[in-house]
């Protein structure tokens, strides 16, 4: 098993997640976090940490695009170890839905 980000962390990405992280599995794009499921190591200490609440466990039903999207992403994008600040406008962005199909998670990547 392992934890997945969420289409709620696309243009909030608070981060929080990242500081509590053992294993430093976060990656960050442009849009969002990613983890990677393969250093994912099921501790579970980040998924109470989002505000977004975001992070899920992959045993949770309808979560397998997002453990696919999860994995991709973790190959290309950069490690993230420490917080940063999140977007200005991340709190307006929290709680919308149909975010991944208005937003590429990584802009100019996609078509």
């Amino acid at each position: 098993m392992t934890y997945v980000v969420t289409e709620n962390c696309i243009k909030c990405k608070y981060m929080d997640c990242v500081e509590v992280c053992p294993v430093d599995c976060f990656y960050e794009g442009a849009n969002m976090l990613v983890i990677h499921p393969d250093e994912c190591i099921d501790c579970g200490v980040c998924e109470p940490e989002c505000p977004a609440e975001a992070i899920k466990p992959d045993t949770e039903p309808g979560l397998e695009k997002w453990l696919e999207l999860n994995a991709e992403y973790a190959k290309s994008w950069p490690n993230i170890t420490v917080k940063k600040e999140p977007p200005v406008d991340s709190k307006e962005w929290d709680g919308k839905a149909g975010k991944l199909e208005k937003f590429d998670p990584e802009p100019g990547t996609g078509d």
